[in-house]
């Protein structure tokens, strides 16, 4: 599946919350997400920027992905497809 090339930091955040993500504190353009899913606590930053590179978003989806322990095709058909 290819990759949203518009996709902005908050429509990601808004996104991962269907994983139980929550936004818990922010640092200049970053936002920090974090979940206790699986019984230990999981966070990730995201670029608080109106269109994430390709680059980042795919570290970021395989950095969750390998949390939830779920193929990261997966997470983003998950994500994306409506």
């Amino acid at each position: 599946m290819r990759l949203p090339r518009d996709l902005s930091g908050h429509e990601l955040i808004r996104l991962l919350r269907r994983f139980g993500y929550e936004a818990n504190r922010q640092a200049g353009s970053h936002i920090r997400l974090e979940t206790k899913l699986r019984g230990h606590p999981h966070r990730i930053t995201i670029p608080d920027h109106d269109h994430l590179r390709v680059g980042t978003l795919n570290a970021i989806l395989s950095d969750v992905a390998d949390y939830l322990k779920l193929d990261r095709a997966q997470l983003a058909k998950d994500l994306f497809e409506k």
